[in-house]
């Protein structure tokens, strides 16, 4: 009985889920447009560099014009016809920028390059594209949110102050 309950409890606790770190992000966009998301993996991957939408365990985001809510998309959204490429460096906590694929620089996230497969009705996505950093509003792309694609995108702790009115770090 005793040589059992190591085994069974090392069982358990292979079974159960990793612990996963959580990081708040904050785009500011063109126009008045913003978005505010956060990102879950498991803490194991935390400065192991980069890791794509397969790493991910939770992922949410929220767009704004104007301070107004317009839309949002969640990872429990997710379907097969979702347009998903995801890469985050967990060293530098930065979502690689710049649009080629190539260079893992490239994000989709429920907006295509096309930026118009995002939703009908309260849809919400949004690209790093090699055009553009843009967003997607119900199935149309919003040119007029379009930035810079080299514009960096960095993610902080859950527990530091988001703010929306700069794109660097907080440190």
């Amino acid at each position: 009985m005793k040589a059992l309950l190591p085994a069974a409890l090392s069982a358990l606790l292979a079974a159960a889920p990793a612990q996963a770190v959580q990081f708040q992000f904050c785009w500011v966009g063109a126009n008045g447009y913003t978005m505010e998301g956060m990102i879950a993996f498991p803490d194991a991957y935390l400065d192991t560099g980069l890791i794509t939408e397969t790493d991910v365990t939770d992922f949410r985001i929220i767009g704004f014009l104007d301070g107004v809510a317009i839309g949002s998309w969640s990872l429990d959204q997710l379907t097969p016809q979702t347009s998903w490429t995801l890469r985050f460096d967990t060293t530098a906590l930065r979502f690689p920028t710049g649009g080629i694929r190539s260079a893992n620089s490239y994000q989709e996230w429920n907006a295509n390059g096309q930026v118009n497969d995002c939703g009908r009705v309260d849809g919400f996505g949004w690209n790093g594209g090699n055009y553009a950093q843009d967003v997607c509003v119900n199935n149309t792309w919003v040119e007029d949110s379009s930035i810079d694609p080299n514009t960096p995108l960095f993610a902080q702790p859950m527990g530091v102050e988001l703010r929306c009115d700069t794109t660097v770090p907080v440190s």
